[in-house]
């Protein structure tokens, strides 16, 4: 009976038509984008909705003119061009990058780029109560400290005409916040996309204010392979034609950010200006959940994956710490020179630069293996915490008088007996305390995967926080409780394995 509904319910999903807006068997345009960065490029309008964003309903148009269907792939901003060494097939790969990146001569002598789709100016942003900041001359003498995006134009832009005033973070909403609150940075310059979406934002009370006109002008581009000259073919064709027929002019102005700008990139790009519009355009939602509640399962979702890394990292780092400690304590020179060499790197590199190594760099040298983002964090982290483990147990190791091997030895058992029978779980005992300690230590490390496509607890709260910043104090009270939630259990845990470890050993003494 549950085989005859398992083979009607197998042929029901089969027989069932496609989703809305979605062909059936129909190719993916998969584009690397990063929601964490906000307004108006993607970002969510309702919270259990879907991203919204122009750059969001410009990948469908994209999608739609190519046949194809329109797939974000989430990243983070800064990585998102490496992404395209990786190969196109599994769950994380992209055909294209498309976040509000520059047309740079750096990524063009390394990718493909399409024609322009915006063109953007740099744009000053102070508070609308300083007075003091009135047009760019004002920000040398001065010396305001300016917010810009990391590895941005702007980063560039500012750091060359106001050394030592530069304030970089990896998110546009940070950096406003900073000038909101008075905290970190006193002006803000990024692209005027942005400037015009977060200025605009009820959230912020009319807090801001555009100052001066925009410089170093400078154009949007989709990033590519080089090798897809039919894909790079197909795209610009498609943004030549949605800024000719009016398409891009509606989709911009629904989010407020089409200028004449545009109208001069259609006719450099197509040799004409686009119609003329005046129908009128329903302005883009803001965002926001106004309460907590709707945020919850979401965090509680990454929080499981926080989790997942956590348990599934941390036995292989014990174990290998283990297996190092030994070898570095009863090993031969051959051994523990090797062992020593692997701790002193592992614990001397940041674990950001670890990931980075096998997730990026890696690959190119074993491009015949397919390296998933869940595979190379949980491997990550267990080789940098084996490091420090190992550290744990030689140092237990070395707590056990000699002559408990001696004794061992003495009673005919082998070295591998003695060790693994007398002299470890002496060991164990000593080490609960540091063990549990980074294993604790480890359920906040986790964070540093989400360089490699991981979405944790950490980058979940920083992706709600842009988009529901009346609620940064509720949200971060409710991360740190997810965190306490994960990590307080283990050290009862420890405490409880602590009293009867140490009640058996005071026993046989």
């Amino acid at each position: 009976m549950n085989r005859r509904w398992l083979l009607v319910a197998v042929a029901a999903l089969a027989l069932a038509p496609p989703a809305i807006g979605q062909e059936k068997g129909a190719k993916e345009l998969r584009w690397g984008t990063d929601p964490t960065g906000g307004g108006p490029y993607i970002y969510k309008d309702d919270p259990n909705g879907f991203y919204v964003g122009f750059e969001v309903e410009f990948a469908e148009y994209l999608a739609k003119k190519l046949g194809r269907t329109s797939t974000p792939v989430e990243a983070e901003w800064s990585t998102l061009p490496e992404l395209l060494d990786k190969p196109r097939a599994g769950e994380k790969g992209i055909d294209i990058v498309l976040n509000g990146y520059e047309a740079r001569d750096d990524l063009k002598a390394k990718y493909a780029a399409t024609v322009p789709y915006y063109q953007y100016r740099l744009q000053l942003v102070a508070r609308k109560d300083d007075e003091a900041v009135t047009g760019w001359p004002d920000l040398g003498p001065q010396k305001k400290r300016i917010g810009v995006l990391e590895g941005s134009v702007a980063f560039d832009y500012c750091n060359k005409r106001y050394p030592g005033q530069v304030v970089p973070n990896k998110d546009v909403a940070t950096m406003f916040n900073a000038v909101a609150d008075k905290t970190h940075a006193d002006v803000t310059v990024q692209d005027n996309p942005a400037c015009v979406f977060y200025v605009s934002d009820p959230q912020y009370k009319d807090k801001f204010k555009l100052v001066d006109d925009g410089r170093q002008p400078g154009a949007y581009v989709i990033y590519l392979r080089k090798d897809d000259k039919e894909l790079q073919y197909e795209l610009d064709n498609a943004i030549k034609e949605g800024l000719k027929d009016g398409t891009l002019r509606k989709m911009y102005k629904k989010y407020g950010i089409w200028n004449a700008d545009q109208e001069w990139l259609c006719k450099e790009l197509t040799g004409d200006f686009p119609p003329d519009d005046a129908g009128t355009v329903e302005r883009a939602g803001r965002g926001g959940a106004g309460t907590l509640w709707p945020l919850i399962p979401q965090l509680v979702k990454a929080a499981g994956m926080t989790i997942f890394l956590a348990v599934a990292s941390f036995p292989l780092a014990m174990l290998a710490g283990v297996v190092i400690a030994v070898g570095r304590v009863y090993g031969p020179g051959g051994v523990r020179v090797p062992f020593a060499v692997y701790v002193e790197v592992v614990r001397g590199t940041p674990l950001l630069l670890q990931l980075y190594f096998l997730f990026f760099i890696l690959p190119k040298w074993l491009p015949f293996i397919a390296f998933d983002p869940l595979f190379i964090g949980v491997l990550g982290l267990a080789i940098n915490y084996a490091a420090y483990e190992a550290e744990n147990y030689r140092a237990g190791i070395l707590s056990v008088p000699r002559g408990q091997m001696e004794a061992a030895l003495a009673l005919g058992m082998t070295p591998f007996t003695a060790i693994r029978t007398v002299i470890v779980p002496q060991a164990a005992r000593v080490v609960i305390p540091p063990v549990t300690n980074d294993f604790i230590a480890l359920f906040k490390d986790t964070s540093v995967c989400s360089v490699i496509l991981i979405t944790e607890l950490t980058r979940k709260y920083n992706e709600l926080y842009n988009f529901n910043r009346d609620l940064v104090v509720e949200l971060a009270f409710l991360t740190a409780g997810l965190y306490l939630l994960m990590s307080y259990p283990l050290a009862v845990l420890a405490r409880v394995l602590e009293r009867r470890l140490g009640t058996a050993s005071g026993g046989s003494r």
